[in-house]
């Protein structure tokens, strides 16, 4: 489809588009947003919005929307990948988009402050345009800066997610394709560790050796954020695991790797039964979910050293 200097341009391009559609004046935003995208575009999304099609609709429903609750929003990005996953290109960014809350957002109350919403994206381009997106903002955090939030704290760190720490997230001008091989490999052969629980011992599960010591786990709001292995089992994994204990992978959408950094995500990823009682606090109502999850990671020196993971919590809830 295209070598590494193709897709670097693919990269620039997407992301100065889509920072477009939040600093262009309101009135352009609808070419900003055709400019973006194909006019025949999908976007499925977080909860409330969920399914969109067609540029019109993805600038009214989507961009418009923020827009107007947070007129002075501003994108900030913390790693953007970019790269081809099953013969497609994609480009895959996390961000945070921050400004001022001055107009209730989907029934969530205004606060006239700063804010920022935590995005994760899955953008699929084609001869330039955007045809398809898969995109994450963290709503519950967001009620959570509003002091509006529905649930308990989180077991984990609440606040901000921090940019990685070696601030080399965001390179817009190169790919690394051939560096992404054994980082994707890294990612994928942790998963296959986590599936291999036994049901009875963590230790079951052969993940351990694929995370560095002091690893940050940025997770959403309603679980946070937790270091090291010890952190993660006892402020995620654990509760999570019995929370779902049948729990099972669904499809990725896509596995994108750029050098250190590894993109993968499903819609759903995971599909389960809500039977046991601790999760967020929520007795086990016996339904089946599905859970939309984006995963960001970072290696460093053949480990995951950091690893941010957008989820639909509010779907799931």
């Amino acid at each position: 489809m295209g070598d590494d200097r193709h897709h670097a341009a693919t990269k620039r391009q997407i992301i100065e588009q889509l920072r477009h559609i939040l600093a262009c004046p309101i009135d352009n935003l609808d070419t900003a947003v055709a400019t973006a995208y194909a006019d025949d575009a999908t976007v499925r999304a977080f909860h409330p919005v969920n399914d969109l099609t067609g540029a019109s609709e993805i600038s009214n429903k989507l961009w418009r929307a923020i827009r107007q609750s947070f007129p002075d929003i501003e994108r900030r990005d913390l790693i953007v990948a970019a790269g081809e996953y099953e013969e497609r290109e994609f480009v895959c960014s996390l961000s945070h988009l921050q400004g001022t809350f001055i107009d209730d957002w989907h029934g969530i109350p205004a606060s006239h402050g700063v804010v920022r919403l935590r995005c994760g994206e899955f953008n699929e381009v084609r001869d330039g345009r955007i045809v398809g997106t898969h995109i994450l903002i963290d709503t519950l955090d967001l009620m959570q800066q509003a002091g509006c939030c529905p649930i308990g704290p989180s077991l984990g760190a609440e606040g901000n997610w921090e940019a990685p720490v070696t601030q080399d997230g965001v390179q817009l001008d190169q790919v690394d394709s051939a560096g992404g091989v054994a980082t994707l490999k890294i990612v994928k052969d942790m998963h296959a560790g986590l599936m291999a629980f036994d049901g009875k011992s963590l230790a079951s599960m052969h993940h351990a050796q694929y995370w560095a010591t002091n690893f940050m786990w940025y997770g959403p709001a309603g679980i946070g954020t937790t270091r090291g292995l010890t952190g993660f089992e006892t402020h995620h994994q654990i509760p999570f695991l019995r929370g779902f204990p049948d729990r099972k992978v669904a499809r990725h959408i896509a596995n994108v790797a750029d050098g250190a950094y590894a993109v993968t995500g499903g819609w759903p990823s995971v599909v389960a039964t809500h039977s046991g009682p601790d999760w967020l606090n929520v007795g086990p109502t016996g339904r089946k979910i599905e859970m939309r999850v984006m995963d960001f990671y970072r290696i460093d020196a053949g480990l995951i050293a950091e690893n941010w993971v957008p989820i639909d919590v509010t779907d799931i809830l």
